[in-house]
């Protein structure tokens, strides 16, 4: 279960940014990610209540938002939203494209108790 040192990662980049800000602790995590990005959501939600007993986060709500999965075509430059499992160009159907986002995982925002 990867999602355990994701999240272990994710705190220490937070408790960084508390000290950083000097807080006292974190009140709340927004992550977005993409629905290609290799994590399990349900799993990460797991591996945070785990991973931030006794941290400056202890208290802190995970909510994760996702992003949607977008291509670009290299036959017409279209870019669209696509599903996960159908990177289709949706303006002329060509398979062949280019994943813009869908793949990554962000820290979007973290609030901070001072």
């Amino acid at each position: 279960m990867h999602e355990l040192s994701i999240c272990q990662d994710l705190l220490m980049q937070v408790t960084a940014l508390a000290a950083q800000h000097q807080a006292q602790s974190v009140s709340l995590i927004i992550v977005q990610m993409g629905p290609l990005c290799g994590v399990v959501p349900e799993l990460l939600e797991q591996a945070f209540t785990i991973a931030k007993a006794a941290t400056v986060a202890e208290q802190a709500e995970l909510i994760l938002e996702t992003l949607p999965v977008r291509v670009r075509c290299q036959s017409c430059g279209a870019e669209s939203e696509v599903v996960p499992n159908c990177l289709i160009c949706k303006t002329c159907g060509n398979w062949q494209t280019q994943l813009i986002s869908g793949d990554e995982m962000l820290l979007a925002r973290v609030e901070l108790v001072t």
